[in-house]
């Protein structure tokens, strides 16, 4: 059997920007997407603290260091700047293998997004 299990977390991002005119997806600080295991492309689920909403696009990278989470494209019209996210990522996995995995966590600084 398989199931889908949490793959990685990164917990309480501040939105920067939200790009309606982009093609889509969410753009993450690429030193963010290293420290939570997420590549370029991959599927992410967000959930916006302030308003609920739940959606699912895929990552692109950011300039490292910059703490930057933008919504492009319809998404953008779902959040605003300032907003808290919780960003996850989700892998399917035997289930004897995810009793025992452990998901990448990540906590970055709430005012900054940078890793601390």
């Amino acid at each position: 059997m398989q199931i889908h299990v949490v793959k990685s977390k990164i917990h309480r991002v501040k939105v920067t920007g939200a790009d309606l005119n982009y093609i889509g997806s969410i753009t993450i600080d690429e030193d963010l997407m290293d420290a939570a295991n997420i590549i370029q492309g991959e599927k992410v689920q967000i959930v916006n603290n302030n308003n609920g909403e739940r959606l699912e696009t895929y990552a692109i990278p950011g300039p490292r260091n910059s703490g930057e989470i933008t919504l492009n494209g319809a998404a953008a019209r779902r959040v605003a700047p300032g907003d808290v996210l919780i960003l996850i990522t989700y892998a399917i996995m035997e289930l004897e293998e995810a009793k025992v995995f452990k998901p990448a966590l990540v906590f970055p600084e709430e005012e900054t997004n940078l890793l601390r």
